[in-house]
């Protein structure tokens, strides 16, 4: 008789830091840009929200006040420009950090979005690392203060 073989060592699952009380939304549609950037952000203990348009970014930023977007600005239906407009003038988001993630890396493209309300701007492809370092040079650590 053959004897079974030994299960598979057991790996440790890695926990995130404690809940930093701070959410974001992740406005992305390429799917795998998503799954990397809300994992990393989620491991060092932010809540993230997503959105895959413009549209349901600004009805998720509208509906759960995050403390900071990150925003692609090609995205599909409403594009982040226009998204990013809308925001600026509801007197409930417009003093949310709003991060251009794009692949639009000429300079124009960088002064176009801090014209039109952006507060930072990151050009893909970005590494996951200096998306949380710019997450966090924004919302530091602590309890949220959206909406107020």
């Amino acid at each position: 008789m053959a004897k079974a073989p030994s299960p598979l060592p057991l790996r440790r699952r890695v926990e995130p830091t404690a809940r930093l009380g701070k959410t974001v939304l992740l406005v992305e549609d390429n799917e795998d840009n998503r799954i990397i950037y809300s994992t990393v952000l989620r491991h060092v203990g932010y809540d993230v929200v997503e959105a895959e348009d413009g549209h349901q970014a600004v009805a998720l930023a509208r509906s759960t006040l995050p403390d900071l977007i990150l925003m692609d600005i090609s995205i599909p239906g409403m594009d982040g420009w226009e998204a990013t407009r809308i925001l600026r003038r509801d007197p409930q988001t417009m003093s949310i950090p709003i991060i251009a993630l794009t692949a639009h890396a000429l300079a124009d493209d960088r002064e176009r979005a801090i014209q039109m309300g952006f507060t930072a701007y990151l050009a893909k492809p970005v590494e996951p690392r200096t998306v949380v370092a710019e997450v966090r040079r924004w919302l530091g650590t602590g309890e949220s203060t959206a909406g107020q």
